[in-house]
């Protein structure tokens, strides 16, 4: 079994805080990218779901890190870009 990243394991936190459908909304299309110590890196399909997972979920996921001892890690979510299309739809 491959090792599990910090953010498998905020992920599966966030899972048990979520009810299915709002977990795989906002969080079943995030990606591990990097993790150096103090910050996390985390790749996010469009700007819409970075700013709706730094403004509605930043509590919930900081607590997931402090219970893993890592409430002084910053996540970075960076924006990947592979659905612009959906985001063009969103605006009509």
């Amino acid at each position: 079994m491959p090792h599990a990243t910090v953010w498998d394991e905020v992920l599966n936190h966030m899972r048990e805080a979520l009810d299915s459908e709002e977990f795989r909304r906002w969080f079943g299309a995030t990606s591990y990218a990097s993790d150096v110590g103090d910050q996390i890196s985390v790749w996010v399909p469009s700007e819409a779901i970075r700013r709706h997972l730094t403004s509605h979920f930043d509590t919930e996921i900081h607590q997931a890190l402090k219970e893993m001892g890592r409430g002084t890690t910053v996540v970075r979510f960076i924006v990947a870009g592979w659905d612009d299309e959906e985001d063009d739809e969103d605006d009509g």
